[in-house]
């Protein structure tokens, strides 16, 4: 016998997944909360400043330490934020990295949108992206 919903109920797979079809954008859910858990932990280790200079000795090494994938180990050597997020970044924790690299979190996300500081900036003040334009992946519109 197969069990129905009642009425009202949201599949809370189907409704996540939708998520996935908002160009430009990643939500940070519990499936990439938890694919990038150890990359996370990383980033906040750069909190103190006895790991900040661990890091900046030797960022191979100490990477080494936190049980990263390859691919998280490698986006975050090339300081692909974009990457990152796709492989379980929080944005919040990645600003970590963006000070150690002596970057304000508007330096850094401004690098993750394509445009320059002055434009990410002008177009943030002015209230940011326009909500006209494609507003799904799959749909291209």
């Amino acid at each position: 016998m197969t069990r129905q919903k009642p009425k009202g109920v949201v599949d809370i797979h189907a409704y996540l997944a939708e998520f996935d079809d908002i160009p430009g954008t990643r939500v940070f859910t519990a499936k990439r909360a938890r694919q990038g858990y150890q990359l996370n932990q990383f980033a906040m280790s750069l909190m103190k400043p006895e790991n900040r200079a661990r890091w900046k000795a030797d960022e191979r090494a100490y990477l080494d330490e936190w049980g990263l994938s390859e691919d998280q180990r490698s986006a975050v050597l090339d300081r692909d934020y974009n990457r990152l997020l796709d492989l379980g970044g929080n944005i919040y924790f990645l600003a970590k990295l963006f000070a150690t690299d002596g970057k304000s979190f508007l330096q850094g996300v401004s690098t993750m949108s394509g445009m320059s500081l002055e434009e990410y900036s002008a177009m943030m003040i002015a209230g940011g992206r326009s909500p006209d334009g494609m507003r799904s992946i799959k749909d291209k519109n």
